[in-house]
C-alpha cells in the first residue's frame, strides 16, 4: 500500500480531517483556492497581496501586511468549515463561506527599489482580475492605492471610478520636498490627477490629526468630500458612510473603497506606520465596510498600512481581516 493511499484512507476514516485548523495549512485568504491569476472564470473574488512599503513616510512594516491578514482570515475560515456555516451576531445573518467563490492569487511582484516597475505590475495585476472577477487588495503602504485604482478602471472598463477612503490622513500632498510626488502621502492626489476621477466624486472618512494650514479651503475649492472625525463623531458612522459612497457613485461608473488600517484608533489597531490618536472603534470599522459591502456601486476594494511588527499581539491583522470578511460577507455570502 502507498503512502498516498494510506493518506486517503486515514482521511477517509476520520471526516474531521477535512477540517483544517486556523493556524494550519497554507496561508490563504479565507483558506482559499491558490489560483492563477489569469484564469478567474469560476470565481467571484480574486485576492492579491501586495508586499510593498517602500513609499513610507514614517515606520516600515507594511510589506507584511498580506501575510498577517492572511493568516488572521483563517478563523473565519475555521469556524464556518468546523460549524457547516456560521451566524454573525452582529448582523443576525446565517452566513456560509464555501458560498463566497473566492480565489487567492498570491503577490503581485514587487520591486522595492524600483517604485516605477513596482506600480506597472501593481496596475497589470489589479487590472487582470478585475477583467474577470471582484478585486481585493491587501498592501503594502497606501501608495499601492494609486496603481491598484488605475488598474481596476483600467481592467473593468470603466471611464470614471469614484473612491470611498477610510482614513486617518487625506493623501492630498501633490509633491513633498522630501518624498517626492509618489509616496503614500499623495496616493488620493494622484488617484485624483489620473483621467479617472476628480475631488468632486472622491469622499474621504475618518480624517483626523493634522492637514496643511490651507487644507479646509481646499477641500471646499475642489469639492472634496470630507467627513473629519467630528463629523462621525456627532452624525454617526453609519450616516456618514451612507453619504460619502453616495456621492463617490454619483454619476461615476462604479466605486473603489480602500481602507487605511490606520483609520482606526491606535489602542485598538497599533500595528501601522503612521498611528493618529482618536480614531474609529472596531465596531465603526466593521459597520462600514458592511455598510460599503452591501453597496451595488463597489466593485473594488483593498486594505491597506497593516504592519505586524508594530503589534505583537496580532489584533491588527485580525481585525482587518475580519473587515474584509466583513465586506465580501454583505456583498457575496449573506
Amino acid at each position: 500500500m502507498t503512502r498516498e493511499m494510506r493518506a486517503d484512507e486515514f482521511r477517509e476514516a476520520h471526516p474531521a480531517s477535512a477540517i483544517e485548523l486556523p493556524y494550519a495549512g497554507i496561508p490563504t485568504f479565507l483558506k482559499a483556492d491558490h489560483h492563477d491569476v489569469d484564469a478567474l472564470g469560476e470565481y467571484d473574488v480574486g485576492v492579491l497581496g501586495v508586499p510593498y512599503d517602500a513609499a513610507v513616510s514614517n515606520r516600515s512594516g507594511a510589506r507584511h501586511g498580506p501575510r498577517g491578514v492572511r493568516e488572521a482570515s483563517g478563523w473565519w475560515a475555521y469556524l464556518s468549515g468546523y460549524k457547516g456555516g456560521v451566524t454573525n451576531m452582529r448582523t443576525g445573518e446565517s452566513v456560509d463561506f464555501d458560498e463566497l467563490a473566492l480565489a487567492d492569487c498570491g503577490d503581485v511582484p514587487v520591486f522595492p527599489m524600483d517604485q516605477e516597475t513596482t506600480a506597472e505590475s501593481i496596475t497589470a495585476h489589479v487590472a487582470t482580475v478585475a477583467e474577470q472577477a471582484f478585486p481585493v487588495s491587501i498592501g503594502g503602504d497606501h501608495y499601492c492605492t494609486y496603481p491598484a485604482f488605475r488598474g481596476f478602471a483600467e481592467g473593468a472598463g470603466h471611464d470614471s471610478v469614484g473612491l470611498v477612503q477610510i482614513d486617518a490622513h487625506t493623501d492630498t500632498v501633490s509633491e513633498s520636498p522630501i518624498f517626492g510626488r509618489e509616496f503614500h502621502g499623495s496616493s488620493a492626489a494622484l488617484i485624483e490627477d489620473s483621467q479617472y476621477a476628480d475631488f468632486e466624486t472622491v469622499s474621504q472618512v475618518g480624517i483626523r490629526g493634522y492637514e496643511s494650514p490651507a487644507f479646509l479651503e481646499f477641500a471646499e475649492e475642489t469639492g472634496l468630500n470630507l467627513f473629519a472625525m467630528p463629523e462621525v463623531d456627532e452624525r454617526g458612522l453609519k450616516t456618514v458612510i451612507e453619504e460619502a459612497i453616495a456621492a463617490a457613485a454619483d454619476g461615476t461608473d462604479a466605486v473603489y473603497v480602500t481602507f487605511d488600517i490606520d483609520s482606526v484608533d491606535p489602542s485598538v489597531a497599533p500595528g501601522t506606520g503612521t498611528p493618529e490618536p482618536a480614531g474609529l472603534s472596531a465596531s465603526q470599522a466593521l459597520t462600514a465596510m458592511e455598510v460599503l459591502g452591501a453597496h451595488d456601486a463597489v466593485g473594488a476594494v483593498d486594505l491597506m498600512e497593516v504592519a505586524p511588527p508594530h503589534d505583537p499581539t496580532g489584533n491588527t491583522s485580525r481585525l482587518a481581516a475580519n473587515l474584509l470578511v466583513a465586506f465580501l460577507e454583505r456583498r457575496f455570502a449573506a
